[in-house]
């Protein structure tokens, strides 16, 4: 006799299925611990520390900090399950701290929550849930995972766009996708706020975190600063066309597409076109060069059905994003001699080395996450050394 699959899709009944749930002490985790345990699933609650949180508790705009994990040990005595804190600061540091640093330092605006989520969260908290014998990795984020029907499942957009974390789990592989579990995604901020208060959960109206939790008020100048002392070079902001425009205290006081804050004095608006790490110079120019129509990808995760070999010579219609603030947008990808290529449909300004591209199937709402990768830097046309004209302005 089969046996019929639970709301998770796994052949148990609930009280047999042992359901590990990652409990960041926010609002969506709680509710998705309190959600299965009042459906009867076998739930272990487990927080993560993950850096030094003295400094940071009590701090509005922060995960991860001491009151967090406060507030999941409470939530799990509240529902009546057993939590564990586990120390995974070394790991942390090493695995998205260290790198995330070196990615600025090197002219890049990287995304850590990325790379948290690949390595950390999802590929050793796993580890953790298959000793414990656990059948699923519960998270609170907001995107959908459904099955395929060929052994494996996929990812897809949240039904609820303005929550979509769909951009920060592209790189998750095939093998964790299909341990993982996402209660939240088919339903809306509202809606789950209405049910920790339902289930009588006292973080209902916890606001919730906006910061990179290791970075204080957004400064990542500051850590990058207290991580690497002394890697700041001074330098040159200099024009496309080769003049020195003014000096700069280090590449990574600025990103791609800033506009603001360069204290230049110049008869056009200016925009930061690219960080030169080497040379440590900030290269600027006007709004129009920073339009992209071609992208290229390193580190890919490919979650697609079909295989990159396989790809049409004239290419695969998708969409992608190239910043979580934007919605999908229609382009082709392509598979040449030096890896995959995609062409935008329309220009896109902005685009950073070292961010994510994410790829769906679509632009619209439920589309499927076919992978991603972290965005190549782009050539872009300098003179070999400042033109006779250059011009020093404070």
């Amino acid at each position: 006799m089969t046996t019929a699959l639970n709301s998770l899709d796994i052949a148990k009944p609930p009280s047999a299925t042992r359901v590990v749930a990652a409990m960041s002490g926010g609002v969506d985790s709680s509710v998705v611990a309190a959600l299965l345990k009042r459906e009867g699933y076998d739930v272990v609650g487990v927080t993560l520390q993950l850096y030094d949180h003295g400094a940071a508790v009590h701090r509005a705009g922060a995960c991860c900090a001491g009151q967090d994990i406060h507030d999941a040990r409470r939530v799990a005595e509240t529902i009546g399950i057993p939590h564990y804190v586990l120390d995974y600061e070394s790991r942390f540091r090493d695995a998205v701290i260290e790198r995330f640093a070196e990615s600025y330092l090197a002219g890049e605006t990287p995304i850590p929550c990325v790379e948290c989520n690949r390595t950390v969260k999802f590929r050793d908290l796993l580890d953790l849930a298959k000793e414990l014998g656990a059948d699923a990795l519960a998270t609170g984020h907001y995107v959908v995972s459904r099955d395929l029907g060929d052994g494996h499942r996929g990812l897809f957009r949240a039904a609820d766009m303005n929550r979509d974390q769909s951009y920060f789990l592209y790189a998750t592989t095939q093998e964790q996708l299909d341990l993982l579990r996402f209660p939240l995604g088919g339903i809306d901020k509202a809606q789950t706020r209405a049910l920790a208060a339902e289930l009588g959960l006292a973080i209902a109206d916890k606001p919730d975190s906006q910061d990179i939790c290791f970075v204080p008020n957004g400064r990542y100048a500051d850590v990058i600063e207290r991580l690497k002392p002394g890697a700041a070079r001074p330098g040159e902001i200099v024009h496309l066309d080769g003049r020195v425009l003014g000096q700069h205290d280090g590449v990574l006081h600025y990103t791609v597409g800033q506009r603001k804050g360069l204290r230049l004095s110049a008869a056009e608006p200016l925009y930061v076109l690219r960080l030169d790490a080497d040379d440590a110079r900030v290269i600027v120019g006007p709004r129009e060069a920073l339009s992209v129509r071609e992208v290229r990808l390193r580190d890919l995760n490919w979650l697609g059905g079909m295989a990159l070999d396989a790809l049409p010579a004239e290419g695969l219609d998708v969409a992608v994003r190239v910043r979580s603030t934007r919605a999908p947008r229609e382009a082709r990808l392509f598979r040449d001699d030096e890896g995959l290529r995609i062409e935008l449909a329309t220009d896109e300004e902005g685009v950073s080395p070292g961010q994510a591209c994410v790829i769906y199937t679509d632009a619209g709402p439920g589309a499927q996450v076919l992978g991603g990768g972290t965005i190549l830097r782009r050539p872009l046309a300098m003179p070999a050394s400042p033109s006779p004209a250059a011009l020093a302005l404070s």
